[in-house]
This record gives structure tokens, sequence and C-alpha cells, in this order.
């Protein structure tokens, strides 16, 4: 009962961010139907931010595609966790890759038991995904309804929510210089790059710094 408690507050939590996203989209101009179909398919905050952060900006679709695949990257390696974990077979495999996020990976690992930590991940991955498209939907029809988005400062809501993302992981000193050189390559790159270069020049330098490790 504990781990189906702790899915559940999770999934709620998690999913109520989705109404962000739902508002940064529209303000970037994506339709409704395009910001539901981004949450349901992508399934993926960071990267759903990065789309709509690169192309709401101005930039190409393969830079918006090229930053969302960087930051997603680290579903695979989920994967390869929980793969052992779950066992599944034929069309299930689709439906636990769908659902292999930060929230269904962490609350399956941090059970002790293989049947609490198949739960943990099911009614995890099922709960935020219900809860994110749900939220997503009524943020996306909320900003709609205000008229100009921007006019409510509802443009500030991607970059927001990439710090509100980013922040409770630097835990310690290496990541905080990596987030550091992050910002200051960024910087450094966009009064001379496209939109979206800047943000897949940064992964990047995530990607060399990890391998190196």
């Amino acid at each position: 009962m504990s781990v189906k408690r702790d899915s559940l507050s999770l999934s709620l939590a998690v999913g109520a961010y989705g109404t962000a996203f739902g508002a940064a989209s529209v303000t970037a101009h994506f339709t409704i139907l395009q910001t539901c179909l981004l949450s349901l398919l992508t399934f993926s905050g960071a990267s759903q931010f990065a789309v709509i952060g690169v192309l709401g900006a101005g930039g190409s679709a393969i830079s918006g595609i090229a930053t969302a695949t960087l930051l997603g990257t680290r579903n695979a390696l989920y994967g390869l966790r929980m793969a052992p974990i779950l066992k599944v077979r034929g069309a299930k495999r689709v439906v636990a890759a769908q659902v292999t996020i930060d929230e269904s990976t962490a609350i399956a690992t941090a059970q002790k038991d293989q049947a609490d930590q198949i739960t943990g991940f099911w009614h995890t991955g099922f709960g935020v995904f219900l809860f994110w498209n749900l939220f997503t939907l009524l943020g996306a029809v909320g900003a709609k309804a205000i008229g100009n988005p921007s006019a409510w400062g509802l443009d500030a809501a991607v970059p927001a929510a990439f710090i509100g993302l980013v922040w409770p992981r630097l835990i310690d000193r290496k990541t905080r210089v990596i987030a550091a050189a992050a910002i200051l390559l960024s910087l450094a790159l966009v009064p001379f790059t496209s939109a979206g270069i800047p943000i897949i020049s940064t992964a990047l330098l995530a990607i060399i710094v990890g391998w190196r490790k």
C-alpha cells in the first residue's frame, strides 16, 4: 500500500507541472492539438520544453529534435536498469518504454522487494502519464482562453521550467561546475549561432564530461 500511495502522490505532483508545459507551448505558438500530441507521444518533460523553446525562439525543427533527443537519452539508460526487473516482452515492452521516466524509475529502484519495484514502476509511470497529459490540456486551454499569453508573462515559463528541472539536481560541486560551464558556453554562442545550437552544445558538453568520467 505504501508504494501505491507514494506513486499516486508523486504522479499528481509531477503531473500538475504539465500545466506549465501546456501554457508555455501555446505561448510558443503551438496549437492545443500539437501541444497535447507532444505530451502523449514524447512524454518527457525536459525534451518537450526543449522542443517548444527552440522552435518558439525561431530555431529549426532539426535543432529542436536534436536537442530533445539528447535530453531524452537518459531514458534509454533507465531502460537498461529496469529491463531485468520488469522482464517484459512483446507489445508490453513498447508500453514500458513509454513510461520509463525519471519518476517511475526512481520509485521502482527505491523498493527492496521486486514485486514492489514492479508495482511502483507501473503505478508511477501510468499515473504521471495520466496526470501530465490531463494538466497539459488544462494549461493549453487556459493559456488560449486568456488571449495573448505573453501579456501575462507566460513567455517566461520555458526558462523557468528548465530552472525548476535542473536546480534540484545540482547536488554537488561537480554538477554545479558543469552547469556553470554550460551557462557560459550557451551565452557565448547566442550572438553567433541560430536558436537551438547553444542548447545542443551544452547537451554535448554534458555528454563529453560524462564520457570522460
